[in-house]
């Protein structure tokens, strides 16, 4: 298969289903960092239920600290054994704070102990607010279970505690503020590594990259073909049988000082009518390092009725040169206003890939996903070494996946935007939804902290520099 595109569609569509749940790195208290001093939390817990169908923690978060802590910079991490293949789907059923300001990611443990080798991972959107000293969260009244509703076993569980029937402090669980760990011990062997909060640190310097401002005038400007672009015009998948990937949809504008490039798809409820964008490298020359985009994703349309399965992505990818070619590779950033694959509402992607088969379906991947609206500009951050893929959402990790994953080929570096089917409104009034993307960078073989990723783009704007590829051919 040349073009990797083609395949993505049966791909994603079962990703959710089958994708091995992973996530973000340990994190968790074993002495209290100095730097906590004065925004300290604790946790309480109950258990709902002991059963063998879903697993039911209820949580408090408490402001035991003499600060007032703003609970989007909280974490909340419950660890448990997941059974041999599993993958797992959060749910929230009731919380005072309300359930749509409460985020749920699956992590997998940096050293498994017998009792834990993954954790539910509980944050909070701005819209859950600030907790004053002494205040409470009230109900957290949460559960997880196998996403294809296997019986599991809690027992061999490192947080479950089958006799706490009434809210009480509970170390197994454990709590981070900004990153630094104020509560709890984790597992055995996964010790507490406090978020780097230092954005002064510069970047490495030296070292080949890619760097493009997306300073043009248009689809058909020679520069993009110069700067090694390919502005997608061919019929295929991902998406709506029987769509266009148009490349007049593909835009550029300035606003303010920076320019952006634009990426409309559009649709009047037919596959016709469809029109798809995707701007790709042709060279796949991209592997180790940093990858760097700041990306606007939207929740509404631009204009007419809202409700399509929208994806909006940035992501790497090389062909998969046959059915579960260890050799394949592929990293997303995947956003769905509106859900699909099975999800009601929006939510956001990571996933990495090691290979798939595309008939009959098989698939090895790891992802971490969050569910709660990403409209807005986001800075996107995946830095790839030889022992991690991981993944930054607007300076904070999001999701960190092992070496399992890492790529064996170069890959090329992608932008698309695309509906996954019309069944999400069935409506024939015309619709379009934007995508917009300000720059993207790579920095080749050498891993970058957000703040050092915004310092090298700083500097590239600084300078005047609108592109540069000292990236050389792939070997």
């Amino acid at each position: 298969m040349s073009d990797p595109t083609r395949t993505r569609k049966l791909r994603l569509r079962a990703a959710l289903a089958v994708a091995a749940v992973t996530g973000l790195g340990a994190t968790a208290l074993t002495a209290l960092p100095a730097a906590a001093a004065g925004e300290t939390v604790t946790v309480q817990y109950r258990q709902s239920a002991t059963g063998s169908d879903q697993v039911e923690p209820w949580l408090k978060v408490v402001n035991t600290g003499t600060t007032s802590v703003p609970l989007s910079q909280v974490k909340v991490r419950y660890y448990f054994k997941a059974d041999a293949g599993a993958s797992y789907t959060y749910a929230c059923s009731w919380a005072v704070k309300g359930c749509a300001n409460l985020t749920g990611t699956f992590g997998t443990l940096a050293n498994p102990t017998a009792t834990a080798d993954r954790y539910l991972e509980v944050g909070f959107t701005a819209g859950a607010g600030s907790l004053a000293p002494g205040a409470d969260t009230g109900d957290m009244q949460l559960r997880f279970h196998r996403s294809n509703w296997q019986p599991l076993n809690q027992n061999d569980d490192y947080s479950f505690g089958p006799d706490r029937t009434t809210y009480a402090n509970w170390s197994k669980v454990t709590a981070t503020v900004g990153g630094v760990p104020v509560w709890g011990t984790a597992p055995a062997g996964n010790e507490p590594t406090p978020t780097p909060t230092d954005p002064t640190t510069p970047p490495p310097t030296g070292g080949a990259a890619l760097f493009d401002d997306f300073d043009y005038t248009g689809h058909t400007d020679p520069a993009i073909n110069a700067h090694g672009w390919s502005v997608r015009s061919n019929s295929g998948g991902p998406g709506v049988p029987g769509a266009t990937w148009a490349p007049e949809n593909v835009t550029f504008a300035k606003e303010g000082t920076n320019s952006i490039m634009n990426l409309r798809t559009s649709t009047a409820g037919t596959g016709e009518s469809t029109r798809h964008t995707e701007i790709l490298t042709r060279a796949t020359k991209f592997k180790n390092g940093t990858y760097a985009a700041r990306v606007r994703f939207s929740d509404a349309p631009l204009s007419g009725p809202d409700g399509d399965r929208v994806v909006q992505t940035f992501f790497t990818i090389n062909d998969l040169k046959a059915p579960m070619a260890d050799d394949y590779a592929e990293y997303d950033f995947e956003y769905l206003p509106n859900g699909g694959w099975g999800e009601p509402a929006n939510i956001l992607y990571t996933t990495s890939w090691e290979t798939y088969r595309p008939d009959p379906w098989e698939a090895v991947n790891a992802h971490s996903e969050v569910r709660a609206s990403y409209a807005g500009w986001h800075d996107l951050v995946v830095t790839v070494d030889d022992t991690a893929i991981v993944y930054y959402v607007d300076g904070q990790e999001f999701g960190r996946h092992d070496s399992r994953y890492l790529p064996e080929r170069p890959m090329s570096i992608n932008f698309n935007q695309w509906l996954i089917d019309l069944a999400g409104q069935t409506s024939t009034t015309p619709r379009a939804y934007d995508q917009k993307v300000d720059y993207v960078l790579h920095v080749k073989d050498q891993v970058l902290t957000p703040a050092q990723v915004a310092a090298k783009v700083g500097a590239y704007r600084s300078a005047g520099t609108k592109f540069e590829d000292s990236v050389p051919a792939a070997q």
